[in-house]
C-alpha cells in the first residue's frame, strides 16, 4: 500500500486553507523574486518581493544588491560571483530585518541572475512538511491521496490489491479502486468536504478492494479541502489509515457475541454442533467440521483419551462445498498416526499447522487427498473440551487467497471452542437425562395395544422435544370384572424424573382402585386425597408443582354405556360408526391437587364400532390455538383418519405425525377405544324373588341357560355359586335382587341386591353352622368380586370357559 520512493519529494506550491487573525484565507508560503545583473545590480523588483521589504522598486532597482543585505560576510563584498543559495537577512524599509533563504539561477542567453527568496522560517516549515510526508507515505496501512475538483486522484501511495505492488496512476478515479457502492458512499464524503470546506475527521469506512471484494477493510478517513492561491477549492487531500486491530476487534467481539447467544439454544447434541459451526465459517474459517466421540451422540461421557476411528461427524459448514471423499457429514473420522501435534491437541491446546505441517503430519499421499480440502493451505484444531472431558475437536480450514492465522485468532478460537463445548456437554448431558426419564416413563406405561372383550385399544406417546424435559404424561386401558375396560389418561404438573416417578405412582394407585371397582367419580375423589398425601411429602419448594390431570372412563360392553369423569382434563372425542364424530360433553372437576372438591359423571351410549379417543393437552395445545381449537382438530382429524379397516395404532400414529416436525414443549398421549359389545344372546337375567325357596328355582334356571349355551361341564360349579350368591343375597341383601349370567371367554355369575353391606370372605371353623358360602365362591371360580354403586352392590365370580364361543 506504500513506497519508500514518495510520491511528494517534489511538492507543488499550493495554498492549504486556513484563516489569518482576520478570519480571511491567509498564505502560508511566500516567494520573493528579483532579477540581477552579473555585478548585482537590481535590475527588476516584484510585488512578492515588494510585500516581503517593504521597499518599491523605483527603490532598489540599479542599486547593489549587497546593500539591502544586513549581515553580509565580509568575503561576500566584491565578490566575483553569485552564491548559489544561502541564507541572509535583508533589511526592510520598517527598520527592521526579515531572514530569508534565497536560490539564485543564471537566465540563459543573458548576463542576469534570477534571485528566489523566501522567509527562511517558511523554508523550514515547508521542508520539515515534505519530510513528515515522505515518512507518512512510507508507512504500511497509511495511504494519502491528492483528488481534483472532480475527484480524480492527483497524487497517491496507494497500492490497493494490485499484484505488482503499483501505486494507484493519476487521473485514477475511486471507482476504479473499490467495489461500487463503497466508491459512491466514500466520494460523497469527499464530495461534501469539497463543497462545504469542512474537514472530516477520522470516519470510519468499510471498503473493500475491487481486486479482492470478499475481503472487508476498515479505514479511518481525515480529509481536508485544497484551495488555490485566491481562495478558491483546487481540490481535497484525503489521509486513509487501514484499523485492521480495530477492524478484527470489532469482528472477533461480534462472533464470541453471536456464539454466545445462538449456540446452546437447542439441547440436541447435532444442532448444537451445526450451530456451532455456521457461525464459525465464515465469521474465522473458510471450511469447519465439528467431529464428536461416537458416545457424545447418545448422552454418554467420551472415553478418557480419543483418537482416530473414536469420532465421527457432527457438522460440517458449509454443507455446500465440494468437501474431500474423508470428510462427509455423519462419517467416522478416520484414525490418524501418531504425532506431536496430535499430543498437543489431546492435551488441550489449539493447534495450528500449515500445508507442510500437516502433509508431514498425515505421512500418507492417499490419505491426505482423502483428508485435505481443495486449495487449503492452513489448518486449526481446536479440542473441545468442558468439564474434564474431551467431547472432539473443531477443525477450521482457510483455502485460496484468505490470510493465514495469527495469534489472535488462534486465541479466540480457543475461547469460542471452550463455550462452544460447554453447550455441546450440556446437550449431551440433557439427552442422557431425557433418554433416562423417556426409558422410565415408557417402561412405566402399559403395552400400546390391548384387546379385551370390551374394546380394542391402542396408544401412542410422543415425549416432548426441543430442549423440554417430559411432563408425567400416561395413558392406561385396565380390564375390570364383568368384561368391562377402565380407559384412563392423565397429564402430571412438572417435568423430568420428578414428573414420571408422580405419574408411576399414581398409575400404580389407579391400578389398585381399579381392584376396588370404584364408580369414576370416586375413584377420582380416592386419586385427589392421595395427591394431597404426595404434597405433604414434597420439599416446601416443591408444593406447587406437585398435581395432576386425569380422565377416568369406564365401559360395560353388556349395557353399552360409558361413564366418564374429569379431574381438570380435556374430555374425550368421540367417532361413531357412521363417520360423524364430537367431543363429548362433560363436566370437569378440579385437577387432583385439589382434594375435597366433588366430581361429576357423565354417562354416554357407545353403539360397537364406535372409536373414543383420550389425550393430553400436549397433543391438542399449541402456541397458535387454544385447547378448543385443539379440540376441534382433533375432532377433524379423528374423523379423517380413522376408518374400519385401518388398525388403531397405524390411526394413533398418523394423528401424532403432524407434532413430530413442530416444537414441542409438553408429551403427548393418545388413547383409542374402539368399542365392542356383548350380544343380548350371551346373557341372561333373572330377578330372584325374596323367599330362600328361591334358590332352588335360582339353580334349576342356571341349569337350563348353561345347558342351551352348551356349557354342561361348567352346570355343577356354577350351580353351587350361584346357589350361594343367591341365599345371601335373600338372607343379608335387600330386595329387588337379580341374578345374571354373561358369556363370553368367561362365564361371569353376577347377583346384585339393595344392600350397601360389603361381604367378606373368611374361615369357618369347625362347628360353625355358616360362613362357608364366600369360600367356595372362591374355591370353585377363577376370581369373585364385589362392587357398589348407587343402587346396592353386585356379588361377581368367573370362570374359565374351555372351548370359548
Amino acid at each position: 500500500m506504500s513506497d519508500s520512493n514518495s510520491a511528494y519529494n517534489t511538492p507543488e506550491t499550493v495554498r492549504v486553507s486556513g484563516t489569518g487573525p482576520s478570519g480571511r484565507p491567509q498564505a502560508f508560503e511566500y516567494v520573493a523574486a528579483a532579477v540581477l545583473d552579473e555585478h548585482g545590480t537590481v535590475l527588476r523588483w516584484t510585488g512578492p518581493a515588494k510585500e516581503l521589504t517593504g521597499f518599491t522598486a523605483e527603490e532598489v532597482c540599479g542599486r547593489p544588491v549587497q546593500e539591502l543585505v544586513a549581515d553580509l560576510p565580509d568575503e561576500q563584498h566584491g565578490a566575483a560571483e553569485m552564491p548559489a543559495s544561502g541564507r541572509v537577512r535583508l533589511w526592510q524599509r520598517s527598520g527592521g530585518t526579515v531572514e530569508v533563504t534565497f536560490r539564485t539561477s543564471a537566465v540563459e542567453g543573458y548576463a542576469e541572475f534570477l534571485v528566489l527568496a523566501a522567509p527562511a522560517r517558511h523554508v523550514v516549515d515547508q521542508e520539515q512538511g515534505a519530510a513528515f510526508l515522505r515518512a507518512l507515505s512510507s508507512q504500511d496501512r497509511v495511504m494519502i491521496a491528492l483528488h481534483d475538483t472532480d475527484l480524480a486522484t492527483m497524487q497517491t501511495n496507494a497500492t490497493p490489491g494490485t499484484p505488482d505492488g503499483r501505486r494507484v496512476q493519476p487521473g485514477t478515479r475511486l471507482r476504479d479502486v473499490l467495489c461500487a457502492e463503497d466508491a459512491e458512499t466514500l466520494e460523497a464524503v469527499l464530495r461534501q468536504v469539497l463543497e462545504t470546506g469542512a474537514p472530516v475527521i477520522r470516519r470510519t469506512q468499510h471498503v473493500s478492494w475491487r481486486q479482492d471484494p470478499a475481503r472487508r477493510r476498515a479505514l479511518s478517513l481525515s480529509a481536508f479541502r485544497l484551495e488555490d492561491p485566491r481562495g478558491r477549492p483546487a481540490g481535497v487531500a484525503a489521509l486513509y489509515i487501514e484499523t485492521l486491530d480495530e477492524l478484527d476487534t470489532r469482528r472477533h467481539l461480534h462472533l464470541s457475541r453471536e456464539v454466545a447467544e445462538r449456540v446452546g439454544g437447542s439441547l440436541d447434541v447435532v444442532r448444537t454442533a451445526r450451530d456451532l459451526a455456521d457461525l464459525l465459517a465464515p465469521g474465522l474459517g473458510d471450511l469447519v467440521a465439528v467431529d464428536l466421540a461416537h458416545s457424545v451422540f447418545g448422552g454418554e461421557e467420551p472415553a478418557k483419551q480419543l483418537g482416530g476411528g473414536d469420532m465421527r461427524n457432527a457438522a460440517l459448514a458449509p454443507i455446500t462445498v465440494a468437501w474431500p471423499a474423508g470428510i462427509k457429514q455423519g462419517g467416522l473420522v478416520p484414525p490418524l498416526p501418531d504425532h506431536p501435534f496430535l499430543r498437543r491437541i489431546r492435551q488441550g491446546e489449539t493447534v495450528v499447522f500449515d500445508l507442510d505441517e500437516y502433509t508431514t503430519m498425515i505421512d500418507d499421499p492417499q490419505l491426505l487427498e482423502y483428508l485435505l480440502p481443495r486449495d487449503a493451505h492452513s489448518v486449526m484444531v481446536a479440542p473441545l473440551h468442558a468439564r474434564g472431558l474431551t467431547l472432539g475437536a473443531i477443525s477450521l480450514w482457510r483455502c485460496g487467497r484468505s490470510d493465514r492465522f495469527t495469534e489472535d485468532e488462534v486465541e479466540l478460537m480457543t475461547l469460542l471452542a471452550s463455550r462452544g463445548a460447554l453447550a455441546i456437554d450440556n446437550a449431551r448431558r440433557y439427552t442422557r437425562e431425557h433418554r433416562a426419564a423417556v426409558a422410565l416413563q415408557q417402561r412405566l406405561l402399559p403395552p400400546a395395544t390391548t384387546d379385551t372383550p370390551a374394546a380394542e385399544t391402542a396408544g401412542v406417546y410422543l415425549p416432548a422435544g426441543d430442549g423440554a424435559e417430559i411432563r408425567g404424561d400416561w395413558y392406561d386401558a385396565i380390564a375390570l370384572p364383568s368384561l368391562r375396560l377402565a380407559l384412563v389418561a392423565g397429564d402430571v404438573i412438572g417435568h423430568g424424573i420428578p414428573a414420571t416417578a408422580t405419574m408411576g405412582r399414581l398409575r400404580t394407585a389407579i391400578q389398585t382402585l381399579a381392584d376396588l371397582e370404584l364408580e369414576p367419580d370416586e375413584m377420582l375423589t380416592r386419586l385427589a386425597d392421595l395427591v394431597q398425601r404426595l404434597v405433604a411429602e414434597a420439599p416446601p419448594d416443591d408444593h406447587d408443582v406437585v398435581g395432576a390431570t386425569c380422565l377416568y372412563a369406564v365401559y360395560d360392553p353388556v349395557t353399552r354405556r360409558c361413564t366418564i369423569a374429569s379431574a381438570g382434563h380435556p374430555p374425550p372425542v368421540l367417532l361413531r360408526p357412521d363417520g360423524t364424530a364430537e367431543a363429548v360433553r362433560i363436566s370437569p372437576g378440579p385437577p387432583l391437587a385439589l382434594s375435597g372438591m366433588p366430581y361429576e359423571t357423565t354417562t354416554i351410549e357407545l353403539a360397537p364400532g364406535s372409536v373414543l379417543a383420550l389425550c393430553t393437552d400436549g397433543l391438542i395445545e399449541r402456541s397458535d390455538r387454544d385447547i378448543d381449537q385443539g379440540l376441534r382438530y382433533l375432532v377433524d382429524a379423528l374423523a379423517a383418519s380413522c376408518r374400519p379397516d385401518r388398525a388403531l395404532h397405524e390411526t394413533g400414529r398418523a394423528l401424532l405425525a403432524n407434532l413430530r416436525n413442530q416444537p414441542r414443549r409438553d408429551d403427548a398421549t393418545l388413547l383409542l377405544a374402539r368399542t365392542r359389545a356383548v350380544p343380548a344372546k350371551s346373557t341372561a337375567h333373572w330377578q330372584i324373588p325374596a323367599d330362600l325357596a328361591a334358590v332352588s328355582k335360582a339353580r334349576e334356571w342356571t341349569a337350563r341357560q348353561l345347558t342351551a349355551w352348551g356349557l354342561e361341564d361348567l352346570v355343577f360349579a356354577t350351580e353351587l355359586i350361584v346357589s350361594e350368591l343367591v341365599t345371601n343375597a335373600i338372607r343379608y341383601g335387600r330386595p329387588p335382587a337379580e341374578l345374571r349370567l354373561i358369556r363370553h371367554d368367561i362365564l361371569v355369575c353376577e347377583v346384585t341386591d339393595s344392600s350397601s353391606t360389603q361381604p367378606r370372605l373368611r374361615r369357618a371353623h369347625t362347628t360353625d353352622e355358616g360362613g362357608r358360602g364366600l369360600f367356595l365362591v372362591a374355591q370353585l371360580g377363577a376370581r369373585w368380586g364385589c362392587r357398589h354403586d348407587q343402587n346396592g352392590k353386585t356379588i361377581w365370580s368367573e370362570q374359565l370357559i374351555q372351548c370359548p364361543h
